[in-house]
């Protein structure tokens, strides 16, 4: 690592490792194998999220490597003022990267995002401020450092957002430049901010470090041998965990006192003077953030831990939250004081997820959105593993010759293609289908999903952002024609559900009726740009869960009621034009028993082209004519499901977990027969009943062997 001035740091030459210049990987959906073949070479695709089984995180430093490294700057840093540098793993990053800025906490080593520096220099330029030990630098004089580096960054990028990511004390030092630049476009990612002096705690600390003699760190580390890891560490180790008076240390320490070795390094980085002169540091900061939080404009990101607050609590969290214009808390519940230091925290993925990440004025959900790691669509697939395996789903299409397959295979592998559907119920098909997209067609789904799902006002009783984290990790885009228009732009695959949020949260006895509204403005954007139309049918909610208490019944009960009016308001309105029952867009939550699980079938039919016909289809007739041609297929989707199953020997979970007891839980479990006609739907003939049959009677044979 290079250290630099004060203002402007020396960027540090570009890793070996090679990069994508396009974007980097995450953005890429293919991987190119070259395989030689007599005097050829053939370029053959591989699909990165097909076996997603044996995906590892990137290898990150660990807690070590955050001593070893900081022990080399104790020994080079020469005192001095405070000074930027940046990492040397992070020399790869795509063009137009904005700069991240690292605002240390209590530790000033500037190393606090060390296990995270890879995969942020390849999004970020990244920059991290240092503070030698010896430094007593006030936070009125590192507030201007912060803001001059700022300032001289965007004067050269005006159009670039510039990220501080802070960590307690650097939180509110983040916190005090963004008050006194409210006309800079600033991001901020505040862990554990502390945005107020906790004098019932930290005074009666102050007071201890300073009846402690100068001597006592190095006769701990002489003789008790430390270095060597002496069991008294664990000793220590355990006091801490276990007695309610060492509340203080075990919030500041007690993570580091799982290594013993690493103690005489931490000595090191914190000496008695040091650590009193931090406290002081947090004083003053924090005093001067809270006189002008008001002009504090910019968007941020707070990451709250759920362990070892000893400086935070809860009313600080929520004032800081409702002073903040453009704020999001994200819970960690399971990891302690030290976030960004702890296993299972990847500051990329929680940027990607909380849709962070922006390289202009404003976010933008196509250009903007970056592609999951295999690893992450690993995590987002275990995550729905459960519901997978319990609706079992079974994928259809249509070949080009009207022929129905089980696969994607009459699905175009080339945009712009728009899939049109109906919801059921709360949306249950919404995760399985850019899992199954991604793992056979290696294509990612941009569905069309209510705006309430990407923002929420403070005071809000809407559900938390951190709900819809599967749904963001999937690609979903806020409805609106203007995104709209720039998925099919960019070629993308949209997935509409013309019925909404009506749909989703229909009453009892409308499981597979569609609210479609008059207007027919897709099919017109669609044949500006060529797009597909693929209209396809889910059935399944009716195997799956009763409806026991709907929207009418909850409107009955008054409290019930004003809750839903609540909500409603909180939310962005949609179909404004729109009136009766599709104009009601009315959120709650309908009552619902799970039945024994049935099986969730999707049905994709044959496209429907638009390309060259733009000019006739700006007609409106003829544009209506499509429109309801296409819902006429969604229709036909959902009969032909509805009627099928009725011969699926495994509709129901337990024969399908005894074919995946004898065949293996990662085969694929059979369903109808494809080629067979019926003449009439719900009818059950001699061949449907002995094929049941003798599926039963093959399961009973496997039991009793």
């Amino acid at each position: 690592m290079a250290i630099t001035d004060r203002i402007c740091p020396i960027i540090s030459s570009v890793s070996t490792r090679t990069y994508n210049l396009d974007f980097f990987y995450r953005s890429s959906i293919q991987r190119l194998t070259s395989v030689a073949y007599g005097p050829k070479k053939v370029t053959a695709t591989m699909n990165p999220y097909s076996y997603t089984e044996g995906a590892k995180p990137e290898e990150r430093k660990s807690l070590n490597d955050f001593f070893v490294e900081a022990g080399d700057f104790l020994s080079s840093d020469g005192g001095g003022p405070p000074r930027w540098f940046s990492p040397l793993e992070c020399g790869a990053r795509a063009p137009g990267s904005p700069l991240l800025l690292y605002v240390p906490g209590i530790d000033g080593t500037g190393l606090g995002l060390i296990r995270h520096h890879t995969r942020l220099g390849e999004i970020f330029d990244i920059w991290c401020l240092h503070f030698p030990v010896c430094d007593r630098t006030p936070s009125r004089d590192i507030v201007k450092l912060i803001e001059r580096t700022v300032r001289s960054e965007y004067y050269r990028f005006p159009n670039r957002p510039i990220y501080i990511v802070g960590e307690s004390i650097g939180a509110c030092l983040a916190l005090d430049v963004a008050a006194s630049n409210p006309d800079i476009d600033l991001v901020l990612v505040l862990a554990n901010p502390v945005t107020r002096f906790n004098n019932f705690i930290l005074q009666p600390l102050s007071g201890l470090l300073e009846f402690l003699p100068e001597q006592v760190p190095s006769l701990i580390e002489e003789n008790f041998g430390f270095k060597h890891g002496y069991p008294l560490a664990t000793i220590l180790e355990t006091i801490l965990n276990e007695a309610d008076v060492a509340q203080i240390g075990r919030g500041i320490f007690g993570d580091f006192f799982a290594t013993s070795a690493n103690l005489p390094a931490l000595i090191r980085i914190l000496p008695k003077d040091t650590l009193l002169w931090k406290l002081h540091l947090l004083k003053s900061a924090s005093e001067s953030f809270s006189s002008h939080m008001s002009t504090v404009k910019a968007q941020t990101l707070i990451l709250l831990s759920g362990r070892d607050q000893w400086l935070l609590n809860k009313e600080d969290i929520e004032r800081l939250h409702c002073a903040l214009p453009k704020c999001e808390v994200r819970k960690f519940k399971n990891n302690g004081q030290f976030l960004f230091l702890e296993d299972g925290v990847d500051l990329v993925t929680i940027i990607k997820f909380a849709y962070f990440y922006r390289r202009g004025k404003t976010f933008d959900y196509i250009s903007d959105y970056i592609m999951p790691t295999p690893f992450e669509f690993k995590e987002f697939e275990e995550s729905q593993r459960l519901v997978t395996e319990a609706i079992s789903p079974a994928f259809f299409s249509t070949l080009e010759n009207g022929r129905i397959v089980r696969s994607l295979a009459g699905i175009p592998s080339e945009g712009p293609v728009i899939y049109v559907g109906n919801h059921m119920l709360l949306g249950i098909e919404l995760l399985q289908l850019p899992i199954h997209f991604l793992k056979e067609k290696n294509i990612m789904l941009r569905g069309l999903a209510h705006p309430m799902m990407f923002s929420k006002t403070v005071g809000s009783k809407l559900p938390d952002m951190q709900m819809f984290d599967s749904v963001r990790i999937g690609g979903a885009v806020p409805v609106s024609s203007v995104n709209f228009y720039k998925l099919l732009r960019s070629k993308a695959h949209v997935l509409l559900y013309p019925g909404g949020v009506r749909e989703a949260l229909h009453r009892k006895g409308e499981e597979y009726k569609l609210f479609w509204p008059q207007h027919s403005e897709f099919v017109r954007i669609a044949s500006k740009f060529g797009a597909k139309i693929i209209p396809f049918g889910v059935v399944g909610e009716d195997d799956l869960c009763q409806m026991v208490l709907d929207y009418n019944d909850q409107m009955k009960i008054p409290f019930i009621k004003n809750f839903i009016h609540e909500i409603t308001q909180d939310a962005t309105k949609l179909r404004n034009g729109e009136e009766g029952e599709l104009g009601n867009q009315d959120l709650h939550m309908p009552g619902i028993i799970p039945k024994i699980p049935g099986r969730l079938y999707v049905h994709f039919g044959k496209p429907i082209e638009t390309q060259g016909k733009q000019k006739e289809l700006n007609d409106k007739e003829k544009a209506h004519d499509v429109y309801l041609h296409v819902k006429s297929e969604v229709e036909k989707c959902m009969a032909y499901l509805k009627m099928q199953r009725e011969s699926d020997p495994y509709r129901n979970i337990l024969p399908r977990f005894l074919y995946s007891v004898s065949h293996g839980f990662s085969s694929q479990i059979p369903t109808f027969d494809l080629y067979k006609a019926f003449e009439s739907y719900g009818q059950e003939d001699e061949s449907k009943t002995s094929q049941r049959g003798k599926v039963c009677y093959e399961m009973l044979v496997f039991l009793i062997n």
